[in-house]
């Protein structure tokens, strides 16, 4: 059912577009309540917003970059379908900010597939695709995702607080902004890099614990 195109390949993962029809996919995989623990206090999406208003969301391209905004992510060993990667642009006629984000199925945690999906991104957004910022935005108290944007190189910037029609457990922590520039990846590549082994290196590349 998914598209032949491949957008990104890392290691282990192809990110490739979506295709018309595959809102099943995204039924089951909101249909984790610990997926969405974090989004919408672990209730599932409805076929029909899934079908009527996320996919088609999914399925538009940018002008100013050329590409999709959301990306459907396999493993490149098998070709298991395991969530989706977004990077899209924060305004219809300008690249200079995306936002960064994913969601993953449960058999994806705790390998370290977010944080490389999410490096793949930001390198290919910088170097390819003339982004300036990257953005990145979770709960407070989502744990697990504030360190798969630590590990992608972004750093924290805010916390927002919000006052939300239906909170759901948690939000009351607010939601934190991480960020990076081209500048701090560009100086970020140029410094020398950490020898393999050292408490830094490992830090850098552990395991997470969710997605």
């Amino acid at each position: 059912m998914g598209s032949t195109e491949v957008f990104l390949t890392t290691d282990r993962l192809v990110l490739r577009p979506f295709a018309p029809g595959e809102e099943g996919l995204l039924v089951a995989l909101d249909g984790d309540p610990e997926v969405m623990r974090y989004l919408s206090g672990g209730r599932p999406t409805p076929l029909e917003v899934a079908r009527d208003e996320h996919l088609p969301g999914m399925l538009r391209r940018y002008p100013c970059t050329g590409t999709r905004g959301y990306w459907a992510v396999e493993e490149a060993a098998t070709g298991e379908w395991l969530g989706w990667f977004e990077f899209r642009p924060l305004k219809e006629d300008s690249a200079a900010e995306v936002e960064l984000g994913y969601r993953l199925r449960r058999v994806a945690w705790g390998r370290g597939l977010a944080t490389e999906g999410a490096r793949a991104l930001v390198d290919k957004g910088f170097a390819e695709l003339g982004v300036e910022r990257v953005v990145a935005y979770t709960m407070a108290v989502n744990s697990g995702s504030r360190r798969v944007m630590e590990k992608a190189g972004l750093t924290y910037v805010t916390t927002h607080f919000e006052k939300w029609p239906d909170p759901i457990e948690g939000a009351e922590e607010g939601e934190v902004e991480y960020a990076l520039t081209r500048a701090q990846w560009l100086s970020r590549r140029s410094a020398p890099e950490t020898a393999p082994g050292s408490p830094a290196d490992a830090s850098a590349w552990a395991p997470i614990g969710s997605p």
